[in-house]
């Protein structure tokens, strides 16, 4: 498989180095990219959109990158892919397969005994960083290997975003210590994306310490502000946000709930339309049969709007169906043409 190729080139390109891609702002934009997983594969999957309203899958939607060839659990979750001021595409993954008993990869049901460290149990992320989207670095990061002191119940959901008071990529997560909640934490990378330069930080806390918050999502905003999206597992589990002059810290919680599921859902991720002053919020509908992604859009943060699930309303795939946890970010229309081509 290509993704086998990809990955035996990482020695090559490691040796000869990859160009830095020149600056680039949103009206060298002309199409979208969605990075994607499903349950049936825990590989990672894209899918490319002219509009931003209709998305087709590359490699006839199969997957780009096997989870089974770069994760220590041979499968990944939760891809996000970021965009860095190099010019790289920096993607995060979850290192953990949630049926590797079933497939044989390991004999218990997590890596770790459940009564020890609860569900899931994982280690930490499969960080890759690419210049072109074809070839890619790859690393595996597990928190406890560099932060021995700290007791890691499981870490999932990683995202990246560039912090430019620290002029270093920020990676974000959840994270679970011991026995406890769920919380959101942060820690900053090499300029290679191979490991975690310092220790993770709190991110944010929710009013009931209670409640586990999970799957954030950080958006620069046009005041200077950030927004930040996350999961609050009340009931039903769905999404809030909080706002910051800071990208790092200070987030101050806002009670309402964004989402327009009766159900449950998680994993936001918001992008803008090119062009326009609209942001779309896009998440994972878990809550029903089969799983879809849900779409609300706003153009102040303040108000928002539901544009339904793919395939019920104008958000729409043609290839492919019921992805989970995935991303979106622009890509110029050579970007966008390089990749689909590769992949046909």
């Amino acid at each position: 498989m290509r993704n086998l190729v990809l990955i035996t080139l990482l020695l090559c390109l490691a040796s000869c180095g990859l160009q830095k891609n020149k600056p680039l702002s949103e009206k060298d934009m002309s199409a979208y990219l969605l990075v994607y997983f499903l349950d049936s594969t825990h590989s990672l999957h894209m899918a490319i959109s002219e509009d931003g309203y209709t998305f087709t899958a590359v490699n006839e939607g199969k997957a780009v990158v096997g989870g089974d060839t770069i994760a220590g659990q041979k499968g990944i979750r939760d891809p996000h892919i970021t965009r860095g001021p190099d010019g790289a595409f920096y993607l995060a993954m979850t290192d953990l397969h949630i049926f590797g008993r079933q497939q044989g990869y390991r004999d218990t049901q997590w890596e770790r005994p459940q009564e020890e460290y609860d569900w899931g149990n994982n280690r930490g992320f499969v960080l890759m960083k690419s210049y072109d989207l074809i070839h890619w670095t790859h690393n595996k990061v597990y928190i406890q290997e560099a932060f021995p002191h700290l007791d890691v119940g499981c870490a999932w959901a990683p995202q990246c975003i560039y912090d430019p008071q620290e002029k270093k990529m920020m990676l974000y997560f959840t994270m679970r210590l011991g026995h406890g909640k769920t919380q959101l934490y942060y820690a900053y990378t090499d300029d290679d994306f191979t490991r975690l330069l310092t220790e993770p930080q709190l991110l944010f806390e929710y009013p009931d310490p209670e409640i586990q918050i999970l799957d954030a999502d950080i958006t620069p905003m046009p005041d200077g502000r950030y927004c930040m999206m996350y999961v609050a597992q009340e009931n039903p589990v769905g999404i809030k946000m909080a706002f910051s002059d800071k990208i790092n810290s200070d987030y101050v919680y806002d009670e309402r709930w964004i989402d327009f599921e009766r159900g449950s859902c998680e994993a936001p991720n918001v992008w803008k339309r090119i062009g326009q002053d609209k942001w779309v919020l896009m998440y994972d509908v878990f809550s029903i049969r089969p799983h879809n992604f849900g779409f609300v859009e706003s153009s102040d943060f303040e108000h928002f709007e539901s544009l339904g699930r793919f395939n019920e309303a104008g958000m729409k795939t043609t290839n492919f169906s019921s992805p989970k946890h995935g991303a979106v970010i622009h890509l110029t229309k050579e970007e966008a043409e390089a990749l689909s081509n590769y992949w046909k």
